[in-house]
């Protein structure tokens, strides 16, 4: 959840590293769970999470991030779009972690955590042999294996201690989808929200675990303050070590996804039944780039289906709107043909069940999608006809 650029350790760095895990100095270790605020960019909107050690007899203050990538790949994208990203842990000066987090104005807070001399000597050590190159990387999926649940895995079961986390969750269990959403909206962050809700299928809305929430850096937080390490509270204290004021909303949030298409929607509803000929030619023309534009987004939508090797664009129903079909019947919305024409049918009577069936899905639509199906269901009646 923190992008920069894939820090490595110097050899002498790693050298020294090692020389402190290995002296008798474990009782001046510090260690600590960084908790990050959400920032603007998309990829910063869920918070970050870190782990800080201090060796206060050598004047040592690191953190080890896990949410290190390098998006100078030239296959980059590709491997985006397959789900493979290849993120790393880097370790780096502290100052020079939280120098960053002032610049992007993002609040950081430290949880230290309360555990004996022995079981910080093995979590640092554990970190320095994860940081060596041909341990660093992991392939990183966002919901299941990120920077926030690498960090809470080593402090779990490279300290040798039990750690028992208490329920952090409500009453009424929320999604994956649900706990992004309150992200994504805190932030007026709406169109990306639209988008992803469109693109990630019904993997997202399974209800999730006291263990799986922990997967966004607030709720490990939350998981921490009230966990245990054997008999003691995991966390011994808890500061703020860098106040940032929260997010404010783009001023633009006006022109939510909502507006924008019921708007439109209500200006092809009106224009459909205008009758005159010259708007009649005009809506042709659209018919041909708005059903082209849905049958290549259902063509996006079933190749990540099929290609991604993790599950989060699996079981898509928006399929049933955006039909690959549209793609090259979108040649032929001017044909008079009966085939044709039954298309459209086909399609009308598909958007009527959708509707109909909205809140019985296994998958939350998105609100914005509603008016984009009633668009569908009057174009496709027109082009029935």
């Amino acid at each position: 959840m923190k992008k920069a650029g894939a820090l490595l350790f110097t050899l002498a760095l790693h050298i020294s590293l090692i020389t402190v895990a290995q002296k008798d100095s474990t009782c001046r270790l510090r260690v600590s769970l960084l908790t990050c605020s959400p920032g603007e960019e998309l990829y910063s909107s869920f918070g970050h999470t870190a782990i800080r050690v201090i060796d206060s007899n050598r004047n040592m203050d690191m953190v080890f991030n896990y949410g290190t990538f390098d998006d100078s790949d030239p296959q980059f994208y590709l491997k985006f779009t397959k789900g493979l990203m290849r993120y790393a842990l880097s370790a780096y000066p502290f100052p020079d972690f939280l120098q960053e987090y002032q610049e992007q104005q993002r609040s950081v807070i430290e949880q230290e955590l309360n555990l004996p001399c022995n079981a910080k000597q093995q979590l640092l050590q554990a970190l320095i042999i994860n940081n060596q190159p041909e341990n660093r990387f992991y392939n990183y999926y966002f919901h299941t294996d990120n920077c926030t649940t690498r960090a809470r895995d080593m402090i779990t079961q490279k300290t040798g201690l039990p750690v028992v986390f208490k329920n952090i969750l409500p009453d009424k269990i929320p999604s994956y989808r649900q706990l992004i959403h309150s992200y994504l909206d805190a932030g007026g962050q709406y169109w990306s929200k639209f988008g992803i809700d469109i693109l990630l299928g019904a993997h997202l809305d399974k209800k999730v675990s006291n263990q799986e929430a922990m997967f966004l850096p607030d709720y490990l937080l939350k998981g921490f303050d009230s966990a245990s390490a054997g008999p003691t509270p995991l966390v011994s204290s808890r500061q703020t070590i860098l106040s940032a004021p929260p997010l404010s909303p783009d001023a633009r949030t006006w022109l939510t996804p909502v507006f924008f298409f019921t708007t439109f929607f209500l200006l092809i509803t009106a224009l459909s039944f205008s009758g005159s000929n010259g708007i009649t030619k005009a809506l042709r023309i659209f018919d041909c780039f708005f059903f082209l534009l849905l049958g290549l987004l259902g063509v996006l939508l079933a190749t990540l289906w099929t290609i991604r090797i993790d599950t989060v664009c699996r079981n898509n129903w928006n399929l049933l709107w955006a039909l690959p079909s549209h793609l090259p019947l979108a040649f032929l919305v001017w044909s008079r043909k009966n085939w044709v024409k039954k298309y459209f049918q086909t399609v009308m009577i598909i958007t009527i069940l959708l509707a109909l069936c909205w809140f019985f899905l296994p998958q939350q639509l998105n609100p914005a999608i509603a008016p984009i199906l009633g668009m569908i269901l009057v174009r496709a009646y027109f082009r029935s006809k």
